[in-house]
């Protein structure tokens, strides 16, 4: 899994136990990448920039080589049975939406079936492909006790409002509700690359180091970010806000990076209002500066945050292994999209394969 933050590749080893919606999954191990020189290239073609044919197809295949080695990484020796890639999004506005990758060098390599595209029949079928990962999310997260909200802190932030896992499987699975939030990382990196000259606010330092918030900036940010959380729609990749930061030009970066984070922490909370228990995953966990406002607030309301390691899925591996499991539910021919998360009218069966016998 890549996802929007294009900051690295994430793979993870999932041993599925049973089927369809009763499916018990465990994490096995984790691997990650960086994406080294296609880095940029990638971060190219998210912002739109104009490439060439030639300048695609060589990064879909050196990005097809990265995940061989993120996969053989995580695999540790074992042979996978069935492998699940999202590719890379560079483009999302359904109806048109493209994650790129080509899957054949995989399958060719590990001799097993290849998954992906996992989009694309939900919005050919008329639903927004977005958010994907809340039946993998109901498989690894789902607590007969309390209700849990998975919070995905990446380029995008996106929860998974759970149901307590009792009852039918039917009812559990249509009590979900999920939604893209907002901007997250994208406007965390953006400051990190404009104010401080590096990717990302490392540990959210810079943040951290901040005393102060600006209010102007944070009425600005809140107001486009609490925008993006009503507006109803799935985020793609065009959201980064950057008329947001010309504006607050004056403001120091180190202040300006604690009053993004405030402003998104508020925007999750308010979304989460109902859940009784928190769980964190993505790059911005590392974010200690967002993560703090995030259990400060969280505190006020008297709900409880952990971090998916906390309940023995490693920050980094969320949505690689939810991934994993999507995979499996595809295989078993159970739809992976939800209508009330996506709008699509009748979930289809996803998924496009490569390496597998036709019945």
């Amino acid at each position: 899994m890549s996802g929007t933050s294009v900051d690295g590749l994430d793979a993870a080893l999932v041993e599925v136990s049973g089927t369809g919606l009763m499916m018990k999954a465990r994490v096995l191990h984790t691997a990650s990448r960086t994406l080294g020189t296609l880095g940029p290239i990638l971060r190219k073609m998210v912002d739109q920039h104009l490439m060439s044919a030639g300048e695609m197809a060589r990064a879909m295949t050196e990005f097809s080589l990265l995940h061989i080695a993120a996969i053989r990484e995580a695999c540790g020796g074992k042979n996978p049975d069935l492998i699940c890639v999202h590719g890379q999004t560079v483009f999302h506005a359904p109806p048109h939406s493209w994650q790129m990758l080509q899957p054949s060098p995989i399958a060719r390599v590990f001799g097993c079936p290849v998954v992906y595209d996992l989009r694309a029949a939900d919005i050919a079928a008329g639903g927004q492909g977005a958010p994907i990962t809340p039946l993998a999310d109901l498989v690894l997260f789902g607590d007969e006790k309390r209700r849990r909200g998975v919070v995905n802190l990446g380029g995008f932030c996106n929860v998974t409002l759970l149901p307590r896992s009792e009852g039918s499987l039917e009812s559990q699975r249509d009590g979900i509700v999920a939604r893209d939030v907002c901007a997250c990382n994208h406007v965390l990196d953006l400051i990190a690359r404009e104010r401080f000259g590096v990717p990302f606010d490392e540990q959210g330092s810079a943040a951290a180091g901040a005393n102060q918030i600006d209010g102007e900036a944070l009425d600005g940010l809140r107001a486009l970010v609490q925008g993006q959380a009503k507006s109803g729609r799935s985020l793609g990749t065009g959201d980064e806000l950057f008329a947001w930061l010309q504006k607050c030009s004056g403001v120091p970066g180190n202040v300006l990076a604690r009053t993004a984070c405030m402003a998104i922490a508020e925007t999750i909370l308010e979304v989460c209002g109902e859940v009784e228990v928190l769980i964190l995953a993505g790059g911005g966990t590392r974010n200690e500066a967002l993560v703090g406002f995030v259990r400060e607030g969280a505190r006020d309301r008297e709900q409880v945050v952990l971090l998916s390691s906390d309940v023995g899925i490693d920050v980094s591996a969320r949505e690689s292994a939810c991934f994993a499991v999507l995979g499996a539910l595809c295989q078993d021919g159970v739809p992976i999209t939800l209508p009330q998360v996506t709008g699509v009218k009748v979930a289809p069966v996803s998924g496009s394969w490569v390496g597998r016998e036709r019945q």
